[in-house]
Parts: structure tokens; C-alpha cells; sequence
């Protein structure tokens, strides 16, 4: 799923280049599998729709809604997809702008005008009384959340919620028994409080990437703190994990001289290949070495993203995937909430 930007987002002043990366992904992602693409209206489906015939994008892969938005970072407001017995459930988590940051009334009533129109066919959902993002929680599927506490356990998501509290919502909608909780963990430029997507990934169930700086870097002592934690984490069996270094990402700037928060752990899985955000730097290579390392049977797929960085976010960002078990319905699409 893409929430497609529009003049009325904070893209407004870049919107043709950032939408040459949403074309990007798009063209990649319809090579191998379906693209659910939220637009603000109906013309502006009319018009997003024209930019992907004129990139040669097959349409028969691509599915259309309609649901006015703030902004686009899908990974925050899109749902949240479980598997029971291989069963999928939908979850429409509440979203507040990260913390009360930034507009997201309209972001936060996405998921309901998708879940009234059908877009999701007949596959069950229902909602959660708990503030929580997509990029905020990452799983090796297999029952562990990892997750930073800067990012779920603030006072401007959910005050009245304990530790104990939220563990226990998370475990009975979610399916976790195992918490993960770093202490640390933050990319200058980063407005998310520190998203695990733009820390740390597993890429099996015993193997974590994370984010790295050069002792140079005012984000070295963070990020090398999170190490140190990766480093005492334990899998299931009392193992340690493998843990891959990232490359190291030099300070890339805005015309401002502000940080910007450019990360490759904020990659996308997707069939048979891996979508990269990469920043037109020297360490790009590199990134792309170390995650055809660990996904040797996924084609890598640089993405370059110096565009989304621009808005502090990147690649897994404005992205938001569903298992094979949710089945977008095929046609009806065209309509407005």
C-alpha cells in the first residue's frame, strides 16, 4: 500500500520529484506482486493513475482507493496484519501525528473509510484503543517484539497505559510473548521519537541489522549504546543473536543544514525481492553487498530516496505491506468514502 502524496501534504513544494520515487516503487513492486494506491479524491486518482500508464506500470496489477489524507507515511497509518493458522486479521491501531507532532485527523480515519469500501474483501478487522505506528514495532514473526520505548511507551501516545499495560493489549491483539525494549537508539533528523525501522531489522528469526556511525558522528554514542544492547539481547534458546552492522551513513543535510535522517534499515520486503533506499553516496554499494548477504535468494533493489529523507522519513516509511491472505477485492474501487 502507498498513500500517494498531494499538494495538500508537506511535499507540496517537492511533489513532482517525490513523486518520481513513488513511481519508482511502484514499477518495482508491480513486477512481482499487487499495489493498493490510496489517493486524496477522485481526480487525483485520475491524475496518479495517468502518471503510472505514462511509466509503463502495469495497471492490471494495481488496485485504487479513495481516502483524503494528511500526509503518507503508510507504514504508521495503514493496518496492521496478523496471521492465525494462517488466517489474516486486520488491525486499525490509532494514530495521533507521532505524538501530537503533526495533523493526522484525516490519516487516522484511512483505515475505516478502506475497511467501509471493501477494500480488503472480506478479510476481518477491527479496532484498537492504543496510539501505535507500523514503523514502531518489528517481529521476527515468530512471537518477540522489538521495539524502542522512545516510541511506544511516551506519555504523548498513550499516558494512561502502563508498561505491563500495553504488553498485555499487545499480546492479546498481536499474538506477543516476548518483549524486546531498547533503551536506545536514535538517528538525528528522525521526528518519530526512534521507529525501529530506522534502527534495527530482523532479517531471520536470529539475525538483526542494525544502524551504525562513525565515532565522529553525534549519533555514534546512541546508536553504540543500542549496539551494546543488541549485543546482550538473547534469542529463545538462551543464543545470542547474529548481529550485521549497517554501513555507516555520512551527514547528509537539508538547504537548511539540518540533519537529515538517512538510514538502509528502512528497507521493504516484498515477493522474491528487497526494496533498498539508497542516497547516491559511496556507502550505497556497500549496503547493497551486506543485504544481498543476507537475503541471497532476494534480488536487491536500490530505490534512490533523497527525496523522502527530505520529509524525515524514507523507503519502509511510506510503505505498507499485507500478507497473501488479505485479498484486495478486484474491481469497485473508484468510489469516494
Amino acid at each position: 500500500m502507498l498513500t500517494w502524496p498531494h499538494p495538500n501534504t508537506d511535499w507540496a513544494k517537492h511533489l513532482e520529484e517525490v513523486e518520481q520515487v513513488y513511481l519508482a516503487i511502484s514499477q518495482q513492486v508491480t513486477r512481482f506482486q499487487q499495489l493498493l494506491v490510496v489517493c486524496n479524491s477522485i481526480d487525483h486518482q485520475h491524475s496518479v493513475c495517468n502518471k503510472l500508464t505514462c511509466h509503463k506500470i502495469d495497471l492490471d496489477r494495481v488496485r485504487f482507493a479513495v481516502a483524503p489524507s494528511n500526509d503518507t507515511w503508510a507504514r504508521d497509518h495503514a493496518p496492521l496484519t496478523c496471521l492465525n493458522d494462517e488466517e489474516a486479521l486486520l488491525l486499525n491501531f490509532q494514530f495521533n501525528g507521532w505524538g501530537g507532532k503533526y495533523p493526522a485527523d484525516l490519516d487516522n480515519q484511512i483505515n475505516p473509510i478502506l475497511f467501509k469500501n471493501g477494500v480488503f474483501g472480506n478479510t476481518p478487522h477491527h479496532s484498537v484503543p492504543m496510539i501505535l505506528e507500523g514503523g514502531a514495532v518489528e517481529t521476527d514473526g515468530l512471537g518477540t517484539l522489538l521495539a524502542t520505548r522512545s516510541s511506544v511507551l511516551t506519555q504523548s501516545r498513550n499516558p494512561t497505559l502502563s508498561v505491563d499495560q500495553v504488553e498485555a493489549l499487545l499480546s492479546k491483539e498481536m499474538g506477543f510473548d516476548r518483549y524486546l525494549w531498547l533503551e536506545h537508539g536514535h538517528l538525528s533528523g528522525d521526528d518519530t521519537d526512534g521507529h525501529i525501522d530506522t534502527l534495527v531489522r530482523f532479517s531471520d528469526p536470529a539475525t538483526l541489522l542494525y544502524a551504525t556511525a562513525t565515532q565522529d558522528d553525534p549519533d555514534f554514542p546512541e546508536l553504540e549504546a543500542m549496539a551494546a544492547e543488541l549485543r546482550a539481547f538473547r534469542q529463545r534458546n538462551g543464543e545470542a543473536y547474529r548481529l550485521i552492522p549497517l554501513p555507516a551513513i555520512p551527514p547528509i543535510t537539508d538547504d537548511s543544514g539540518e540533519r537529515l535522517p538517512a538510514g538502509y534499515a528502512n528497507f521493504l520486503i516484498i515477493n522474491h525481492a528487497l526494496l533498498l533506499p539508497v542516497y547516491n553516496i559511496e556507502q550505497d554499494a556497500e549496503a547493497i553487498r551486506c543485504l544481498q548477504d543476507c537475503f541471497p535468494d532476494r534480488e536487491i533493489i536500490p530505490i534512490d530516496c533523497s527525496p523522502l529523507i527530505r520529509q524525515n522519513g524514507s523507503l519502509h516509511c511510506i510503505t505498507m505491506q499485507f500478507p497473501e491472505q488479505v485479498k484486495l477485492i478486484t474491481s469497485g474501487l473508484k468510489h469516494s468514502a
